[in-house]
């Protein structure tokens, strides 16, 4: 056989022992008529020697070993004289009696390491080799592990893991759709789900009560660090339930993934409706690993004769504990961070609290110290502490400020990969405004429920209409979300309307659905996770690229098999598609 045992599993009870070892070699090294191979496989590595002495031939065939060789290794497993404390195998090491070469390799383009010297590029190039990587395959394995745990948990719960369709129809609404054309049916197209959400609700019209699925989703969407245009979720959908119902299931589900991977405790996970997290922290998702949550300074902060305090919707700020110490440099640093383009907002105005109780601040001439100190009573500020304040447009303004606290909590080291905090956001907007279209769109999807007692102000007042939507968030980033589903067809109706959709598209698009609801459909509410996000945060990376085996890169592109690409002329042909390749010019 090729091996006996894996790289990472000698130990000193393995000593005196006869083995087959497999794998990769790792480098070589050579020292005092002695050569050393580190032979490494996705387990870990083990030490190999061969002694010039005993096999001079065997000693001078190992030194010509080069990286990523594939080799086989026979020989006795022996204590190591220079134990290596860094290795679980680093007691013990292989004397080698015979060697075979599987297959030799090219000099890899990046050293086949956690340090490697490749950069994004070129290992995304050739990424079968920095899958090898001892890194990369911790992030794989733990990924296999989490699902693993997943699907434990929902089995117990029971749930059926339940498969949809990848080749569906397209409803353009959200995020741009992928399309397939179809050959069978010329000028037809299907798209690519953006997520199994009709098929779930009808799987729980159809009696099935409990569905999960570790699911692929496809978006034609801008990339950032932790969005890929394929990318998976853990999908669930459950009948007879209300809100209360998924979040405790649910939350019982990260108890156990956390107790599993990092084998820690949840205690309940906090609730905080959308309207008080906007408030409290300008954003959707807050990170609440650390404190300074605003403070609305309009009535000690206006009127006073500064005409930019003055003249804006909101005045608010936030409390750096201990920062009064922060030099001009940095406080200039911090006012470039905030008019930043892509932040954008047009200053910042700060207030040192002095230990001898006076306050110094950059509106020192329009604030006197006693106006100084109701902001600062008003804020909880004490001795030591640094006031950040912004202006304007409500809504701009809590965004702005909410990018400076994280900005803060970063130079402070208040936001620990290893300290998390998970969060349920509840009540969101059932609708939002688009200005573009000037129409009201769904903040979540068109199925969403509304909650009951907001009923009346959809026709009246619907940018008020709270949803039965729900949120979770772990760290300042959305982890997973969900709502209550619509489940009747006359509500469901009325929502469309309230998007702008008419009756004959409504009923073209989702008549399906709605024609499902009248065949006895119960009350139902789900949730997805984002799975590849998930495992990124619990791995403790800031991309999901790291947890995903083939990724794209920012551009969409697999630049390893080179995708997206042309197809021949007779597949357009097929498929009744006039080809895109542009015509050449005349001359």
């Amino acid at each position: 056989m090729y091996r006996t045992h894996n790289c990472g599993e000698l130990r000193m009870e393995h000593a005196e022992q006869q083995v087959n070892l497999a794998g990769w070699v790792q480098r070589t090294r050579e020292f005092g008529g002695m050569t050393f191979v580190d032979l490494r496989d996705r387990y870990g590595i083990t030490q190999l020697v061969f002694n010039q002495e005993t096999d001079k031939e065997l000693c001078d065939r190992a030194g010509k070993l080069g990286r990523e060789f594939v080799i086989q290794a026979k020989g006795k497993v022996m204590e190591r004289s220079n134990k290596n404390p860094n290795l679980p195998t680093g007691d013990v090491e292989l004397i080698v009696s015979e060697l075979n070469i599987l297959n030799a390799s090219k000099t890899p383009p990046f050293t086949v390491e956690d340090d490697t010297d490749g950069g994004e590029d070129v290992r995304m190039k050739y990424r079968f080799l920095d899958l090898r990587r001892p890194q990369v395959q911790q992030n794989i394995m733990l990924r296999h592990r989490i699902a693993q745990e997943v699907r434990k948990y929902l089995d117990s719960q029971g749930f059926l893991e339940i498969e949809t369709p990848y080749l569906i129809r397209s409803t353009p609404e959200g995020a741009r759709d992928f399309v397939v054309p179809s050959r069978m049916n010329p000028g037809q197209f299907y798209a690519l789900p953006q997520s199994p959400q009709t098929f779930k609700q009808l799987l729980m019209v159809a009696g099935y009560d409990r569905y999960f699925q570790i699911v692929r989703c496809f978006r034609d969407e801008d990339l950032r660090a932790d969005r890929q245009p394929e990318f998976t979720q853990i999908d669930c959908e459950m009948t007879f339930v209300e809100q209360e119902d998924i979040l405790n299931t649910f939350e019982n589900m990260m108890r156990h993934i956390m107790k599993y991977v990092h084998n820690i405790e949840i205690d309940k996970v906090p609730r905080m409706t959308y309207a008080d997290a906007m408030r409290l922290y300008g954003s959707d998702k807050p990170d609440i690993r650390f404190g300074m949550t605003f403070v609305e300074l309009n009535d000690v902060a206006q009127n006073q004769g500064f005409k930019v305090f003055d003249d804006a919707e909101l005045v608010v700020g936030i409390c750096a504990e201990g920062c009064a110490s922060y030099t001009r440099k940095q406080l200039d640093g911090l006012t470039d961070f905030v008019k930043r383009p892509q932040i954008g907002a047009k200053g910042l105005v700060y207030v040192k609290c002095n230990e001898d109780g006076t306050f110094k601040s950059s509106v020192d001439k329009f604030f006197n110290q006693e106006q100084l100190k109701t902001w600062a009573d008003k804020m909880g500020a004490k001795a030591g502490d640094l006031l950040l304040v912004i202006s304007g447009v409500k809504e701009k303004a809590r965004k702005q400020l909410n990018e400076l606290r994280l900005e803060i909590g970063n130079q402070l080291g208040l936001r620990k990969k290893d300290d998390y905090k998970f969060l349920w956001v509840l009540d969101f907007p059932l609708l939002e405004w688009a200005e573009e279209d000037e129409r009201w769109v769904a903040r979540h999807h068109p199925f969403t429920s509304p909650k009951a007692e907001d009923f009346d102000k959809m026709d009246t007042d619907p940018g008020e209409v709270r949803a039965n939507a729900y949120d979770m968030v772990l760290n300042g980033t959305e982890i997973g979300g969900g709502s209550v589903r619509i489940h009747d067809r006359g509500l469901q109706e009325r929502v469309f309307e309230l998007l702008g959709m008419p009756e004959e598209e409504s009923v073209e698009k989702f008549g399906f659905l709605m024609g499902a609801f009248e065949y006895g459909a119960p009350p139902h509410a789900g949730l997805a996770f984002g799975f590849d996000r998930l495992c990124s945060l619990l791995g403790g990376a800031d991309a999901i690229r790291d947890f995903i085996a083939f990724p794209k890169n920012n551009s969409g592109r697999d630049v390893m098999i080179d995708a997206p690409s042309k197809i021949d002329a007779i597949q357009y042909e097929e498929l009744c598609i006039k080809s895109v390749v542009p015509e050449k010019e005349e001359v």
